[in-house]
């Protein structure tokens, strides 16, 4: 299998050359595709250093959004298997080969790291935690699964599956989006135990309270369209 691996990035100059560095020392991606989603910081002048050979590179004009420069991953990748990585250092590529093992081993086509199965983990936020927790149990509730961790960042796909799904999602309601679209589907979600190293808000993080309530809307509004 020919793995791409999706980084979204906004503002990541002082972590995007070590996840970079991180994904190539794992040794499984055949290529990384990069999509700077209108950085303003010198991320984009670091990645004219970093592309090259495995590494592919595309540029937002403006800032669009996580959702966005997720859909211009997919639409630049030519693997067999997609997966997203971000590019904060919250999550460690060496879950690589624990991620793709039900893929490789052909009992999967969607696989989840989720962050809730007894992985080691960094101490969240209560309150981050019991938004993730209430959504996911939105998330199993309509589309009738048992999901751990809905929001997570690693989410891997056989490309064929999320190419044949029309997205629309912007921002970080692309994670339940594609969820809710997969599950309509008739795919089950294998879900894997994985590290998280959460950073701080003053580190840079950017997901908000209000994200959380545009994520129920997006679930509730893609149980009865598409």
């Amino acid at each position: 299998m020919k793995l791409s691996v999706i980084i979204p990035c906004y503002n990541e100059k002082s972590t995007i050359e070590e996840i970079v560095r991180r994904v190539r020392a794992v040794g499984l991606a055949d290529e990384i595709v990069i999509v700077d989603d209108g950085s303003t910081d010198g991320t984009r002048d670091l990645l004219a250093q970093i592309e090259g050979d495995e590494v592919k590179v595309f540029l937002h004009d403006r800032n669009q959004g996580k959702g966005a420069a997720v859909r211009t991953g997919f639409q630049n990748a030519t693997g067999d298997v997609f997966l997203i990585q971000d590019a904060d250092l919250e999550y460690d590529p060496r879950d690589y080969p624990t991620l793709l093992k039900p893929i490789e081993e052909g009992i999967a086509l969607v696989v989840y790291g989720s962050r809730f199965l007894g992985g080691p983990r960094k101490a969240m936020f209560f309150w981050n935690m019991v938004a993730n927790r209430s959504l996911t149990l939105v998330t199993n509730i309509l589309y009738n699964a048992i999901l751990s961790d809905m929001e997570t960042c690693y989410k891997v796909f056989r490309a064929n599956i999320v190419r044949d799904i029309t997205l629309r999602s912007r921002r970080f309601d692309f994670e339940p989006e594609v969820t809710a679209k997969i599950l309509k589907r008739k795919y089950r979600i294998y879900e894997v135990p994985i590290s998280y190293n959460g950073r701080e808000w003053d580190e840079g993080k950017k997901i908000s309270w209000r994200d959380g309530v545009i994520a129920l809307w997006t679930l509730i509004r893609y149980r009865f369209t598409d």
